[in-house]
């Protein structure tokens, strides 16, 4: 069996996910590796701003705003990844469409 490797971006954008979900196992689970991987990155990476680690006292205001940028760093994140599999995906279709007539 041959070893998996990933790149930087790949750990880091995994690493934000896993915090904007607030899972391990949720993130793992969506990008179809083990949770345990996840796990050793986000110790390697200490990100205390996005793990949560925040003030015990926040007015009705601020933790809508929190809530609100968790939700839209979650949204850009799926978003990021999603083109990354459309180019991955897209690089393979005009691979195969070579070499065939153009049809409508």
């Amino acid at each position: 069996m041959k070893r998996r490797v990933f790149d930087p971006a790949f750990k880091e954008m995994a690493v934000e996910l896993s915090f904007a979900k607030g899972s391990v196992k949720e993130a793992a689970k969506e990008l179809g590796i083990d949770p345990s991987r996840i796990t050793k990155w986000r110790q390697q990476k200490v990100q205390p701003e996005i793990a949560g680690k925040v003030p015990t006292r926040l007015t009705e205001e601020q933790k809508q705003i929190r809530q609100l940028q968790k939700e839209l760093k979650e949204a850009l994140l799926e978003r990021d990844i999603l083109k990354k599999v459309v180019s991955i995906f897209s690089k393979g279709d005009r691979a195969a469409d070579r070499g065939k007539p153009f049809s409508l």
